[in-house]
Order: C-alpha cells, then sequence, then structure tokens
C-alpha cells in the first residue's frame, strides 16, 4: 500500500474519531442526564471510539426526549382525563381524592404517609379506598387463581406481561384463553416486543383464529432495544385485577433447573384499583396496536360497591411519564421511614438520591435490611449490586444473599404502615428506561403480612457480613468495580 493511500487512511481515522467525540459529546451533555452517567459514556466514547457512538444511540438516549413518547404522554393524559371526567365515575371520584386532600388526617397512622398520597396524587395517580388485597409469592398459586378467575371471565381478558414464555405455562394460559374467546370473551395481550423477541410467531395464531387480539410493544428496531415494557398486568371483567412482578413461564413456577424455586410477589385486586390497571393497559395497547383499539367503554369500568378496604394508588413510571413516579414514591418512603426500611430487589444499582436515602436512613438508627439473589440471573448487575451493598454496610444497612432458588419479587415496606409492590427494581433501568407500574398501598394489616413474608425469606438468606465482604477476592473486587464504574450504564 502506497505512503499516500496509508496518509489518506490515517486522515479518514482522524476525522471519523473527531466527529465521533464531537456529536457524542454534544449529545451527552444536552441530554441533561445524571453526571455519573455522563461520564461513564464518556469514558466508553472515548476508549471505544466506533463501536462506542453505536452503542450509545442504542443504549444511551433519554426515552423521555423520545418524540414517541413525548406524544405517549400527551395521549395518555388525554385518555386518563377522559376517564376520570367520564360522567358516571366524575363526581364520585372528585370527592373522594378532595376529601383525602382537604382532610389532611385521612391517612391517621402517620401524617408522612398523607405527604406521599400527594406525591403521587401530583402526578395523576389518583387513591381508591375500597380495595380487597390477596398476596402470592409461589408462581403455582399465582398462575392456579389466574386461571381459575380466566375461567370465570364473561366480557373481557386483558393482560400485559414483559415476558410471555412459549413452554408449557405460557402454552397452557393460551389454551385458557382460546376458550374464552370462543365463547365470546373479548381478549387482548399485549407484550413486550424486546423481551419476547424469541417467542415464534405463530405461537398466538390459534388465539387470533377465534378473535382474540395480540400486540408486541416496541418490536426489537436497533434504537428501540434499550426501552422495555416491564409492566405486568391483567384485568378481568374490570372486576379482578393482578399486579407484580410474575412473568408468564415455567421457570415462574420454581420448575427450571437453572433457577430453582422461583420467590416473587404478585398481588391480585377487587376494587377501585382494578380501574387503574384497566386504564393503564388502555394506553399502552392503544399506543401498540395497528388495530383493534380500545375505547373507554362501561363494561370496561363496571360499577361496585364502596367499602374500607386496602387504600391504594397504582402509579406508573417510564419514558412517558413526566416524572419518575415510582423512584420519587420510593425515595419519599426511606426518607420518611421512623423505625424500619424492608427492601427486596432481585437488582440493586440505585442512583445517588436512592442510594443516600438508605445510607442515611441506617445512619439515623433506622432498621434498614436488603435482600438481594444469591443465585443472580444477570451476574454484571450482581457485581455492581455488591458494591452498592459494601458501602451500605459501613452506614448500618443489614444486607442479605437469598439461598432458596431465585428471589424477584419487587418489595418496599415502611414502618409497618406502607408498602410497595410492583414490577419496578431499585435500579437505574427501572427508573429511567422501563415502563413500570407498582401499587403503592397504605394498610398496616397489608404491610405487616408482607413485612413477615420479608422475615421468613430471611430464614433461607445469608447475611452479607462486614468481615465476609472485606475477606472477598481479589479477582471479585475488580470485577466490582469494572460493574461499579458502569453501573449508570446498566
Amino acid at each position: 500500500m502506497s505512503s499516500q493511500v496509508l496518509t489518506v487512511v490515517a486522515y479518514l481515522i482522524l476525522l471519523i474519531l473527531v466527529i465521533n467525540v464531537l456529536l457524542a459529546g454534544l449529545m451527552v451533555f444536552f441530554e441533561r442526564r445524571n453526571p455519573a452517567s455522563t461520564w461513564a459514556w464518556l469514558l466508553v466514547l472515548f476508549f471505544i471510539p466506533i463501536f462506542g457512538f453505536l452503542s450509545y444511540l442504542i443504549f444511551g438516549k433519554n426515552g423521555k426526549r423520545e418524540k414517541m413518547f413525548c406524544e405517549k404522554e400527551v395521549y395518555d393524559q388525554k385518555v386518563y382525563y377522559k376517564y376520570l371526567f367520564h360522567d358516571r365515575h366524575c363526581i364520585e371520584k372528585i370527592q373522594r381524592q378532595k376529601a383525602l386532600i382537604e382532610s389532611r388526617g385521612r391517612l391517621v397512622e402517620a401524617e408522612y404517609l398523607t405527604d406521599l398520597a400527594y406525591l403521587h396524587l401530583n402526578s395523576g395517580n389518583w387513591m381508591t379506598f375500597n380495595n380487597k388485597v390477596t398476596v402470592f409469592s409461589a408462581g403455582k398459586d399465582k398462575f392456579e387463581a389466574l386461571v381459575r378467575d380466566i375461567r370465570k371471565a364473561k366480557k373481557f381478558i386483558h393482560l400485559e406481561y414483559y415476558i410471555w414464555r412459549g413452554d408449557k405455562l405460557g402454552a397452557r394460559l393460551v389454551e385458557e384463553l382460546v376458550k374464552k374467546a370462543k365463547a365470546g370473551v373479548e381478549v387482548r395481550i399485549l407484550y413486550d416486543g424486546m423481551g419476547n423477541s424469541a417467542l415464534p410467531k405463530k405461537f398466538f395464531d390459534k388465539l387470533h383464529e377465534v378473535g382474540g387480539y395480540t400486540a408486541a410493544f416496541l418490536p426489537p428496531f436497533i434504537v428501540r432495544l434499550n426501552y422495555r415494557n416491564h409492566r405486568k398486568l391483567c384485568i378481568i371483567d374490570g372486576e379482578i385485577g393482578y399486579i407484580g412482578g410474575f412473568n408468564v413461564g415455567d421457570e415462574y413456577l420454581g420448575i427450571v433447573k437453572r433457577y430453582g424455586p422461583w420467590r416473587d410477589t404478585h398481588l391480585r385486586f377487587e376494587g377501585d384499583a382494578v380501574d387503574q390497571m384497566q386504564i393503564r393497559f388502555v394506553m399502552d395497547w392503544n399506543f401498540t396496536a395497528k388495530n383493534g383499539k380500545v375505547a373507554l367503554e362501561d363494561k370496561y369500568f363496571p360499577e361496585r360497591e364502596q367499602w374500607d378496604g386496602v387504600e391504594t394508588q397504582i402509579v406508573s413510571s417510564g419514558p412517558d411519564t413526566q416524572w419518575k413516579n415510582i423512584r420519587n414514591g420510593y425515595f419519599k418512603m426511606m426518607n420518611e421511614a421512623e423505625d424500619h426500611i424492608y427492601l427486596t430487589t432481585p437488582y440493586f444499582v440505585p442512583d445517588d438520591g436512592i442510594f443516600e436515602a438508605l445510607r442515611v436512613a441506617a445512619l439515623s438508627g433506622i432498621d434498614v435490611r436488603i435482600i438481594i439473589p444469591g443465585n443472580p440471573d444477570h451476574i454484571f448487575v450482581y457485581w455492581a449490586s455488591m458494591s452498592y451493598l459494601g458501602e451500605l454496610l459501613e452506614a448500618g444497612v443489614r444486607c442479605y444473599q437469598y439461598e432458596k432458588g431465585f428471589i424477584h419479587a419487587k418489595t418496599l415496606c415502611i414502618d409497618g404502615l406502607v408498602a410497595s409492590v410492583g414490577t419496578a427494581n431499585m435500579d437505574v433501568r427501572s427508573f429511567d428506561l422501563n415502563f413500570e407500574v407498582n401499587a403503592f398501598m397504605f394498610d398496616a394489616g397489608l404491610t405487616k403480612s408482607l413485612e413477615a413474608d420479608f422475615m421468613h425469606d430471611l430464614e433461607s438468606s445469608v447475611e452479607i457480613t462486614k468481615d465476609w465482604y472485606y475477606r472477598r477476592r481479589r479477582w471479585f473486587k475488580v470485577k466490582e468495580a469494572v460493574a461499579r464504574l458502569i453501573s449508570p450504564m446498566l
């Protein structure tokens, strides 16, 4: 190769590198992202120029600035307010919300509970009062209950899941849904495009043949790979709603050897909270489906008796919401805790605010305990989690690894008074990129029941002591350091 050609090649490489750095730098800085995330991406961009820039285009963009998500947020607000001001729902709902706001004693156990309710009210998540809640911690129990409810359905069945496997459980549920669709029940399944990229294309054909509908939320495309609909909802006849951590697949029954027994938390609701789940499904479905959009009809929001039950707010967050609603709810709960904080999460990669809230709580004498899996499904996230937990140990936080299979529950319980259960992990992905939905419940009885489950899980866990942490091997420390460095990108 001649010297002139080599010179041209060298100049081209230099030009590409300069353009890469300039464009990437501008994009990162103008995103106004967290400084730690900015520096993490700049390291990638500088040391892996071309690949780093492509990675940023796929994994680094701020979802809240994506045009399609901004449009979805505007659409969602229109749908939500149309639902709230529907004649049959408007008066009672507004009166009950005003009563909550004007009488700062409704949530009498602690003043901060009312403040937490205000936080969610200000982001458009209304309080519901007349809820009956059943808690499931095992997949077998949850799915048996779900099948029983599906078999009783008379009007409609709406399901929204991050993962729907083409295995025995997935096939069994489809079989049940085919029977209901044949009987004239409206059946719709919304599943995440990326989470189900390996699902056979013909898997839902039998359901389609009998009039059932399915839709893939953001089918895989290079600039969409980083956005996941992590929500898990099932609404049946507007009377029953499911929300929590279980997806659809054999591993969630605890029968897949790789994971062993599967420990999760899922909720079955009866009451007005079901309406909030239904409106969430409608907004997500209509954003996704090319045809068969769902109108706000009375059949989706049946009238029901009013009684004093579990006070609940169904809270959504993601690139389609203005605020980090679930993350902010977690943050508020941690900051206001007066006695104890019990947290279970499969992935622990907190942002600076959540991390400091936990550390300050522990330093203030509050009993802070965290359970993560000892048998992780994402080893890189596990290393990052351990680096954060190591620092929290210094502040007095008690940390545990669950050893009886895999723990996938996402629960936060505060002071035996308020709890959150849903789909959001305690990590930056759930806070910034994923579409999530949680139930925040203001009920001492239910919260203490969830805390009892937490204490039972501790019996199957090994405590991460400071002595053990300080004696970990050097290679473990290296993996932690690398994972921690890029944790804002995870």
